[in-house]
């Protein structure tokens, strides 16, 4: 008895290494003697992941000593994705996948796995409600029919959708932890109570907002990083809906909005590193402007104190640091440095020296074809808005001929101080001002702060309106305060 006791507890490491890794079969009748891919997703990216070869009977086999990262995967073959929408991959990583190219989902088979039994039966279940529905969202869309004449469809359609709540609902309870529910989740409305009254009998006017922002993440597990191998994106998805809807797109309460996200997943490496990632991403050219500023307080919160240094290649660091290091200087709110260059008499002209009221700083190449599509545009706003708004234009040509600077500004008609930037006293113009392409405007205040940057010329007069407009709210609210 004794030995058989030490045979067992021997053996014990065998069965535990045995049950390791991953092994998914698949028997696919029409996919005989082929080479098949497994293939993943990762925000909006796929990759491939293993190979196998089918026999004659459909019959392949993907395994591994290692686990599959969790989430949803597919199949390939030659560069076509099949099988669609693909499976789940999720603990129990170990079992049989049988069905046919007529119809993958209605006539598949799953054994040793829940979590795709239940997948696909509810694909089927959602395929047979919607057909039900079908006749009845018909009449429903018909314009030409009354209140009356849909009232019928109204409730019929009203009864399929209970049920397919109350089938919702079911597996919410019983099989909270799968990521088919995970998956069913990411739709799952918010409900938002009625905003309770303040202690003067007011509405509490942001109690709304406060809550959908706190609950937001609900049915969402952003620490979950198998939901980073969702399809269709929608961990960033779900992310850039939360930072562009429910917060003012300034850089203070994004930081404040994402610092609050990170702490949330930072128990997860990956999706830690997902979520910051994605952050500084989106942050790099943003479509608001002044929001870079976010992309660089990211870099040097998470990147430059090392934070993210458990994955980040020296490489990439030094790229992430270079792009910051080059916005840095000439974000919003940040005093424009002086540029000194010679003009084209070779004389010495300065930015600060312009004491107007504003200065637009124009970087050009005369060789660009969109600045000679622009720089007209901005002689015309000069000679007819220059007085009314009381600005001043200097330009910085970045190629090193004066020859073509001065052809340039012959063509163009350009009558405001133009100079060489090659040709400088303080160094290149894009250690100071970014300028990725061109034209790139910057508009400077008396003081020269920047105000605004990357505008076509085309909005600098409505820029100008209502930077003016917004100066005498200002005015008028501090004048009320005294």
């Amino acid at each position: 008895m004794k030995n058989v006791f030490l045979l067992c507890i021997c053996l014990l490491p065998l069965f535990s290494a045995a049950q390791d890794g991953y092994k998914i079969n698949f028997t696919i009748k029409e996919l005989k003697d082929t080479t098949v891919y497994l293939g993943y997703y990762y925000g909006e990216s796929t990759f491939l992941k293993d190979t196998a070869r089918s026999d004659s009977r459909g019959r392949f086999t993907f395994d591994g000593s290692k686990k599959l990262d969790r989430g949803m995967y597919f199949l390939v073959l030659g560069k076509t994705k099949v099988f669609e929408p693909g499976f789940m991959v999720n603990q129990q990583q170990r079992f049989s996948m049988e069905t046919s190219t007529e119809d993958y989902v209605r006539q598949m088979k799953v054994t040793g796995d829940t979590d795709n039994q239940l997948f696909f039966e509810n694909m089927t279940y959602n395929a047979d409600r919607h057909k039900e529905a079908a006749p009845f969202i018909k009449i429903l869309q018909d314009s030409t029919l009354n209140e009356d004449q849909k009232k019928e469809a109204r409730a019929s359609f009203a009864e399929i959708d209970k049920k397919v709540q109350a089938h919702q609902q079911d597996l919410f309870t019983k099989y909270p932890s799968s990521l088919t529910v995970k998956l069913m989740n990411v739709n799952r409305q918010i409900q938002i109570p009625e905003p309770p009254k303040k202690s003067d009998g007011s509405i509490d006017s942001s109690f709304q907002l406060r809550y959908y922002r706190q609950h937001f993440f609900d049915y969402f597990e952003l620490a979950d990083e198998a939901m980073i191998r969702l399809p269709t994106a929608l961990y960033q998805d779900k992310l850039n809906d939360y930072l562009d809807k429910l917060f003012l797109q300034t850089p203070d309460s994004l930081m404040n909005a994402i610092d609050g996200l990170a702490a949330r997943v930072k128990s997860n490496q990956e999706t830690y590193k997902y979520l910051v990632w994605t952050c500084v991403y989106k942050y790099q050219k943003p479509a608001i402007m002044g929001l870079d500023e976010v992309y660089v307080r990211l870099y040097d919160k998470y990147y430059a104190s090392g934070e993210m240094d458990f994955w980040i290649t020296p490489s990439l660091k030094k790229n992430l640091k270079d792009h910051a290091d080059k916005l840095r200087n000439s974000l919003i709110g940040k005093i424009g440095t002086n540029l000194i260059m010679q003009d084209q008499a070779l004389q010495r002209r300065a930015l600060y020296d312009l004491k107007q009221k504003y200065t637009i700083l124009y970087i050009f190449d005369p060789d660009c074809g969109h600045c000679r599509e622009e720089s007209p545009k901005l002689v015309d706003l000069y000679m007819k808005q220059k007085a009314k708004f009381n600005f001043e234009v200097f330009a910085v040509s970045l190629d090193t001929s004066i020859q073509k600077m001065k052809n340039y500004i012959k063509d163009m008609k350009m009558t405001w101080t133009t100079v060489n930037g090659p040709r400088s006293y303080v160094g290149p113009v894009h250690n100071f001002y970014y300028a990725e392409t061109t034209p790139m405007i910057y508009v400077l205040d008396e003081k020269k702060k920047i105000i605004a940057k990357g505008l076509p010329v085309d909005r600098l007069e409505e820029f100008f309106t209502n930077y003016e407009r917004m100066l005498q709210r200002t005015k008028s609210q501090k004048a009320k305060g005294t």
